[in-house]
């Protein structure tokens, strides 16, 4: 495994391979490749210069990724883009800046379907949040994404309770610490 910074965008092809794989197959198979790869490669871009961010990659003998996961520290004030407008609807803009704000956001973890099942998913993971602030990580998934809502509560990662009739299709998950 491998850690980057900012440098990770010299690997953004090859990682932007791995994340259209991952990411058009069940339950996103309705997504385009090209526009998943562009917005994708658009995102990585802006991600790498956030603050704290950093990124593992797990790479086969052949050089390809087979495995990754992004992040960066979540900085106030908490983002109103992409999904966050519903974190804060789940959680309450309260709680998001108790729970969330200078805490270790996983942005993006993936493993090829030929590396699953050997605990990739967990070691890069555990790998990235082992060094979060002050212990505290946070993820946010997708409701209908069945495998990977079981991967992390097997993993020992918890929901926080939503706020009563805020609910969105978007879970949000704190680490075990």
């Amino acid at each position: 495994m491998r850690y980057f910074g900012q440098d990770v965008l010299a690997c953004a092809d090859e990682l932007a391979e791995a994340y259209v794989e991952i990411f058009t197959s069940s339950p996103w198979e309705h997504r385009d490749a090209g526009t998943v790869r562009a917005a994708f490669r658009e995102r990585l871009e802006t991600d790498a210069h956030r603050p704290g961010f950093r990124a593992l990659l797990a790479m086969s003998e052949d050089g390809e990724v087979e495995g990754f996961v992004t992040g960066w520290t979540t900085q106030a004030p908490f983002r109103t883009d992409r999904a966050y407008g519903e974190v804060t609807r789940r959680l309450g803009a309260d709680r998001v800046n108790e729970l969330l704000v200078g805490a270790f956001e996983i942005d993006e973890l993936g493993v090829r379907s030929r590396a699953r099942g050997t605990g990739l998913g967990r070691r890069l993971l555990s790998a990235l949040t082992d060094a979060a602030p002050g212990g505290r990580a946070w993820l946010l998934t997708w409701s209908q994404a069945h495998d990977t809502l079981g991967f992390y509560h097997r993993s020992g990662w918890q929901e926080p309770e939503p706020v009563p009739g805020h609910g969105t299709d978007v879970v949000v998950f704190l680490s075990p610490s």
